[in-house]
């Protein structure tokens, strides 16, 4: 164990459940960052018979003044703004999505400790459904909530309160991970026990540099869990 993981080591003991993001922390972000900044663009060129630079320029400041709300994750908002079909693309490009090295064994292993393990992602149902299928991740989650099922992102204390609500557990005995600051923010605020940070969500990327959570550099670092 490095000294880095050492640090970050999870008091498992003290979890009953655990919570985590799907994007950058299970499924490696190159994906994302290529439909994005690259799939999307090009799509929307070639549908407004733009240049790829053109339809970047226009793209840009209307992803930019949605960032951290529920429209900036949701495959109908990005359908009305672009007039493609955004679920369509995701389908299409399945097979560039991958999952983090160490993810599987990390979800097995917290399965096989029998603790609650859910899935809190901001990601339409059109997103983490064909993502979850084509990884062949569904079958670890006992529960797979959307922040999209409570009209906040989990950037919001409305998504939280939203969520225990409905699935309830204990904050304060539950375990969450993500690569989005602005979400661990909002974790930390509702007061959910350990947390911590990827700060390698994209492979082939340098670590991240982050500052305000105990940061690791994927799930994996966390095992043993026992």
């Amino acid at each position: 164990m490095t000294s880095q993981t050492s640090s970050a080591a999870v008091n498992w003991s003290a979890i009953e459940w655990v919570l985590l993001d799907m994007d950058g922390t299970l499924l490696d972000l190159t994906y994302d960052n290529w439909f994005w900044r690259t799939h999307v663009p090009e799509c929307y060129a070639a549908a407004r018979q733009l240049s790829v630079a053109e339809a970047q320029a226009i793209l840009a400041p209307r992803f930019h003044e949605v960032a951290h709300t529920l429209p900036w994750y949701c495959t109908d908002y990005w359908s009305g703004i672009t007039g493609l079909d955004i679920a369509g693309l995701k389908r299409d490009s399945r097979e560039r999505m991958g999952v983090l090295e160490g993810t599987e064994e990390f979800l097995t292993a917290v399965r096989d400790s029998g603790r609650h393990l859910w899935l809190a992602t901001n990601a339409h149902r059109d997103s983490w459904q064909v993502k979850l299928e084509h990884t062949g991740l569904t079958h670890y989650f006992g529960q797979i909530i959307s922040s999209h099922d409570f009209g906040a992102p989990k950037e919001s204390q409305d998504f939280w309160n939203g969520f225990n609500a409905k699935h309830p557990f204990v904050k304060e005995r539950a375990f969450f991970a993500d690569d989005s600051v602005p979400v661990l923010r909002g974790a930390e605020t509702y007061g959910i026990g350990q947390i911590r940070a990827i700060a390698m969500p994209e492979k082939g990327q340098p670590r991240r540099e982050i500052s305000d959570f105990v940061a690791v550099d994927r799930l994996a670092d966390l095992l043993p869990i026992g």
